[in-house]
């Protein structure tokens, strides 16, 4: 089958370049190669032509770094029914969902054609979150238990149904959709350069700079601008500062979930002055108004340089303390190990990216594969990749990620020589009828913005990829055959995005 080849630091791409081909040969084709490990789909969606429906796929090579862009195309009121990839490969299931969620098409043999967001404009209204099919199982020793969609504290809407057979989970559901914001259409809805980044900052708060990162991406590659050496490490200075702080996040949540209290207040305290400094940086604590196109608002001056190296160092050497103490508890330890485990070939199946995918020994990393910016030439990542699978293996990733990001930080910004910022452009002229893509790598993962633009160089869609989509069935999965009571600790060593998902 005939693709369009190119990389993640190559410009857009006209449409019209881009092969159309029959259903029949992008079926086969696509089958074979998410049959070799090597391969993963970044994105798949279907856009209106006019009469048509026009379908992309970004199919991901992570031996060779390349991204292959399929297409093909069908009659937007065609009767028929196109056989479904997902009965093959798990990972294809999320995208088909919302392929049918969205315009009605039908993929035969698709096991489970159940809604994925209730988007306001999806073609059935019928479908409902009152009506969402739950699975069910009968059985006179069974029962279901049912978690939100209302939580305690902040947490966002969703609901969580368990199938239990006394205290062991045989099977959770997760149904989430009910804050549907309609992110991806306000994309399209304004021609506000500036109002598009920050909607991109919003698609999931405590990845602001991954996602802005990916749409700034996006855009630059449709303007034809290629970031200099200061935009690139300054962004990448941002995005290992997100990881960190968040990491940290999680393993004091999930100290606090087995009631090690120190753990959990001093990585409190730890993220506290991660995110304060890049407040001092930006004047925003998730680093929101940080990344934009073109250039920069905030500029990294050789002061405060100097201060995210001090603050990092510091933050480094006391995480590594926690991280020690972590190792050394009996207690933590009885917890976190052989608790939640996803086997590596599951996380292949289900298309699992991020830290929760390297704890099961599934290497994908953008950084490392698909490298861009800072990560294509003064850094040069290796992955920190466990084979257990476990709450302990997800949460060591994130130790080693957090002081592997500290070392990167210092690295980049050790020869650092600050110049004359470039300020943002958002009026630059963008390419028109071309398809571009933002791929970075968030904390939670893989993280993929595709912009498309029109006749006139507007952004005529934006389809986004949160790491949540495929690693919410890696919970789901993770909670087989577990005690109930497990399931706090399984799903904060995930800590998934809920409006990430339902955009």
């Amino acid at each position: 089958m005939n693709y369009y080849v190119t990389d993640n630091t190559a410009a857009s791409v006209r449409l019209g370049d881009i092969p159309e081909t029959s259903y029949a040969e992008f079926y086969a084709d696509i089958a074979a190669k998410l049959a070799d490990a090597r391969y993963h789909i970044a994105h798949y969606f279907a856009l209106p032509a006019e009469d048509r429906l026009r379908f992309f796929c970004l199919l991901l090579d992570d031996a060779t770094g390349q991204v292959l862009i399929a297409s093909f195309a069908m009659e937007y009121y065609d009767e028929g029914e196109l056989p479904s990839l997902t009965a093959r490969h798990p990972q294809v299931h999320p995208f088909e969902r919302d392929i049918t969620e969205r315009y009605g098409v039908r993929f035969d043999g698709m096991p489970w054609p159940k809604p994925l967001r209730f988007p306001f404009d999806r073609f059935d209204r019928r479908s409902s979150i009152d009506n969402y099919p739950f699975y069910t199982m009968e059985g006179g020793s069974l029962h279901e238990v049912n978690v939100g969609p209302i939580h305690a504290g902040i947490i966002e809407p969703g609901a969580f149904r368990f199938i239990c057979n006394g205290e062991q989970v045989l099977h959770l559901e997760i149904a989430l959709g009910y804050q549907h914001r309609g992110v991806e259409h306000e994309f399209a809805a304004t021609g506000n350069r500036l109002r598009q980044m920050c909607l991109a900052e919003a698609v999931a708060g405590d990845s602001a700079v991954a996602h802005a990162t990916a749409f700034a991406e996006a855009v630059e590659k449709l303007a034809g601008f290629s970031p200099g050496l200061q935009l690139r490490v300054e962004r990448a200075v941002a995005l290992e500062l997100e990881r960190m702080a968040m990491q940290i996040a999680d393993t004091g949540a999930l100290c606090m979930d087995v009631g090690y209290q120190l753990g959990q207040v001093a990585c409190e305290a730890l993220r506290t002055m991660t995110i304060n400094t890049t407040q001092a940086w930006c004047g925003n604590r998730f680093g929101k108004g940080l990344v934009r196109p073109h250039g920069t608002n905030h500029p990294l001056t050789a002061e405060k340089a100097a201060a995210v190296r001090g603050n990092v160092a510091q933050i480094a050497r006391r995480y590594d303390e926690v991280r020690h103490d972590i190792k050394s508890s009996p207690t933590l330890l009885a917890r976190f190990e052989q608790c939640g485990i996803v086997p590596r070939e599951e996380m292949l199946r289900i298309g699992g990216v991020g830290q929760a995918a390297r704890a099961s020994g599934v290497a994908r990393d953008i950084r490392a594969s698909h490298p861009w910016g800072a990560y294509a030439g003064t850094l040069r990542h290796e992955s920190i990749v466990k084979r257990h699978g476990d709450v302990m293996a997800r949460l060591m990733v994130r130790c080693r990620e957090v002081l592997q990001s500290a070392g990167y930080i210092e690295r980049l910004l050790a020869d650092y020589t600050p110049h004359a910022a470039q300020r943002p452009d958002y009026t630059a002229a963008l390419a028109p009828d071309s398809l571009s893509f933002g791929l970075v790598e968030g904390w939670r993962g893989e993280t993929c913005h595709v912009a498309v633009t029109d006749a006139g160089g507007n952004i005529a869609a934006c389809r986004i990829k949160e790491p949540s989509l495929h690693n919410w069935t890696a919970l789901a999965l993770a909670v087989r055959g577990e005690g109930i009571s497990d399931f706090p600790i399984c799903n904060k060593s995930f800590n998934l995005s809920y409006c990430g998902h339902d955009l």
